[in-house]
């Protein structure tokens, strides 16, 4: 028996990979956050399989059900939003299973920052603008964030910031950028990327947080900021350069 931990991808049901796909239709035991993966995703489970909504379930609920999928000897496919390297909560459910003995795999999913990046037809790197990125996020509810880890910290680089949750604290992100950025840098924020009620709002650090408030849109968002985001000119890249030298391969 083992767990198969799968990133579901930002939404949309057809962003999931195959192997993703192959991996839920083979599971018995579907476990899935029902307030984040759709629906659809949930069409690729075996006929008969448990399928368990997460979302209101604790730690100790969610590995009891592995537990008991482990004494039924039947494979469990656990399913998070995005991909399960950032924010997935996986590390702590692999914690439990090693105590316990029961193996488990990771298939990685579509990221909600290039879902967004897709939404807004943006490449997030731009040769002599922007070739950092960085996923971070604020503290509001949630856990600390790390020494040095604060956006005022990260946002010294002057690379392009992913924020995830935390458009509730868009007040607090605008306040430490905008010394750093300037109230005139360019921001996007997409809601539920790849949804069917995907929304997109552009602006400035300036602007940001009267178009945030018209809007009503207080969750499931993801914060932009950087200068490349404003489609300023920017130079070519040197991996299509006439100049670059591509030795010939071969006789």
């Amino acid at each position: 028996m083992i767990v198969h931990f799968i990133g579901a991808g930002p939404g949309a049901a057809d962003l999931l990979t195959l192997r993703g796909r192959d991996l839920i239709a083979a599971s018995p035991v579907c476990l899935y956050a029902g307030s984040l993966v759709p629906p659809g995703m949930l069409a690729h489970a075996p006929a008969g399989a448990r399928l368990v909504d997460t979302a209101e379930m604790h730690l100790d609920e969610i590995i009891g059900e592995m537990a008991a999928a482990r004494a039924a000897g039947q494979d469990v496919a656990r399913l998070h939003s995005g991909d399960l390297s950032v924010w997935s909560a996986m590390a702590e459910q692999m914690r439990r299973l090693d105590a316990l003995g029961i193996g488990y795999d990771v298939t990685p999913g579509v990221p909600s920052f290039a879902a967004a990046a897709a939404v807004l037809g943006q490449e997030l790197t731009l040769p002599e603008v922007a070739q950092t990125v960085i996923l971070t996020r604020t503290s509001t509810r949630s856990t600390a964030m790390p020494p040095g880890e604060d956006l005022k910290s990260l946002g010294a680089t002057g690379a392009t910031l992913a924020i995830h949750l935390s458009i509730m604290n868009l007040a607090q992100v605008v306040a430490d950028l905008t010394p750093l950025y300037g109230a005139d840098c360019p921001v996007a924020i997409v809601f539920r990327a790849s949804w069917p009620d995907q929304r997109v709002l552009r602006g400035t650090l300036e602007t940001i947080g009267s178009q945030v408030k018209d809007a009503g849109i207080d969750k499931n968002s993801l914060i932009l900021v950087g200068r490349g985001l404003g489609r300023p000119s920017f130079g070519a890249s040197h991996l299509y350069s006439a100049e670059r030298d591509r030795p010939r391969r071969g006789m």
